[in-house]
């Protein structure tokens, strides 16, 4: 079974203020639209079936019933700290029919969707071939869902000046608002929202994804009929991944966006760059994320990132002394921020599933969604489920259906390279819409 490969799909398009409002009642409220929503694509159902067919995405979307149009939004939102004055845009997905049919003229429950890391700062998810757009429209839009995509603070239209990346508080006002933002955009087009309300997200997306169920649940209970969530390899557990002896794939792009960001919003985590860095990536490490030009590639090829195993870009890139502090002492500002940003211990009301793969090399399933799904159990939640998908992932992808197990070979560093990125989003997509499917 030949799954998405992201590119391959956007090719195949390709071819075809805490109440809702500023303090001043008098300036403009948060989720309002700054610009007009503007359509930017329209794909039918033949070009979404054509699309998904070629991939092999088919037997997990499903074929299409509805038309998708994709309009940009920017919106008015706050920054990390609250600020007034922020913006971010995105990605509002409809379902379109012909006049008459369910999916011209029957309310839409609205997926709020948060995306995965990005190192990209020009990328927004109003792009009719952006892959991860594309599934968001395979999988809910041509099913007659509605999809709000946020860009986040720092990237594409948004004038604010870094990404906030895994803050989650600012993670959350984002996503708040952006359903805002798409209550307003949907008037224009003829679409009616019926009032369901549902938050997802894949990587970065699902600690967002998280973060925006808990803020809508706990603040905005009266604004938001959250019917349900599903959260999808987020990194959940951030205190617990920051004492790991062993590094992540792609840590030396993970890792040190966490840093700078942090100190950008919280300023404990060093007194200067060289603290926690090396030279001479401590020269400019923090403005490099997100980059307006480069990619994950170029950033190793031009020698702005360490390229080498997980651990020697590691041993590459940070102060040996900072990495210890970060590992063992739990009053360091990288640890304080890091237990500030975990997300134990809350109470979801809604009906809540994660997702993940236990082979997943970047968010590790045992460092954050067990023991996130454990503390929902020993906190008495019994509306909370668990999906693993790896078995999946092996089938499809595994030589011979299942994980290679020599890390010397061309097999085992594709397998796990291409892991978190593109082989498990789909399975955790296709298990979320199940999901939601049950109370849409």
């Amino acid at each position: 079974m030949k799954l998405l490969q992201l590119s391959a799909m956007a090719a195949a398009a390709a071819l075809l203020v805490a109440c809702g409002g500023s303090d001043d009642d008098s300036g403009p409220k948060r989720g309002d639209l700054i610009d007009p929503a503007r359509v930017v694509g329209e794909l039918t159902p033949a070009q979404i079936d054509a699309a998904t067919a070629s991939s092999g995405l088919q037997a997990l979307t499903g074929t299409a019933k509805c038309g998708v149009k994709i309009l940009l939004l920017n919106y008015v939102t706050v920054g990390a700290k609250g600020e007034k004055g922020a913006n971010a845009s995105g990605a509002l997905l409809v379902p379109t029919g012909p006049l008459g049919s369910d999916c011209a003229t029957k309310p839409t429950p609205l997926v709020a969707y948060s995306r995965g890391t990005d190192l990209s700062k020009t990328r927004t998810m109003a792009n009719p071939q952006d892959g991860e757009t594309l599934m968001l429209a395979a999988f809910y839009a041509a099913q007659g869902y509605s999809v709000v995509a946020t860009d986040y603070l720092g990237y594409a239209q948004s004038t604010y000046p870094f990404h906030p990346y895994l803050h989650a508080d600012s993670e959350a006002t984002s996503v708040i608002d952006s359903v805002r933002a798409a209550r307003i955009a949907v008037k224009p087009v003829d679409v009616t929202l019926s009032g369901k309300v549902m938050f997802s997200g894949y990587s970065q997306g699902g600690h967002a994804s998280m973060a925006s169920q808990r803020a809508a649940e706990s603040n905005y209970g009266s604004e938001f009929n959250v019917v349900a969530s599903a959260h999808l390899a987020g990194p959940y557990n951030l205190a617990g991944s920051m004492k790991v002896p062993d590094a992540i794939a792609g840590y030396q792009f993970f890792v040190p966006f966490i840093i700078t960001a942090w100190q950008k919003v919280y300023g404990n985590v060093y007194a200067k760059p060289q603290d926690a860095f090396k030279a001479p990536y401590s020269d400019w490490i923090e403005n490099l994320l997100p980059s307006p030009t480069l990619t994950t590639t170029t950033l190793i090829s031009t020698g702005k990132l360490p390229g080498g195993t997980p651990n020697q870009a590691r041993d590459a890139l940070m102060q040996p002394a900072f990495l210890q502090s970060m590992m063992t002492d739990d009053k360091a500002g990288i640890s304080v921020d890091a237990q500030a940003n975990t997300l134990f211990n809350w109470k979801p009301k809604a009906p809540t599933l994660l997702c993940g793969g236990a082979g997943d090399p970047t968010v590790v399933y045992a460092v954050h969604q067990t023991p996130m799904f454990n503390n929902f159990v020993n906190n008495g939640l019994k509306n909370v489920g668990s999906v693993d998908v790896d078995a999946q992932v092996q089938k499809a992808f595994g030589p011979g259906g299942v994980a290679p197990t020599d890390p010397n070979s061309a097999a085992f560093a594709t397998y796990y390279a291409n892991y978190h990125g593109t082989y498990e989003p789909p399975f955790c997509m296709a298990a979320a819409r199940q999901f939601f499917d049950q109370v849409r």
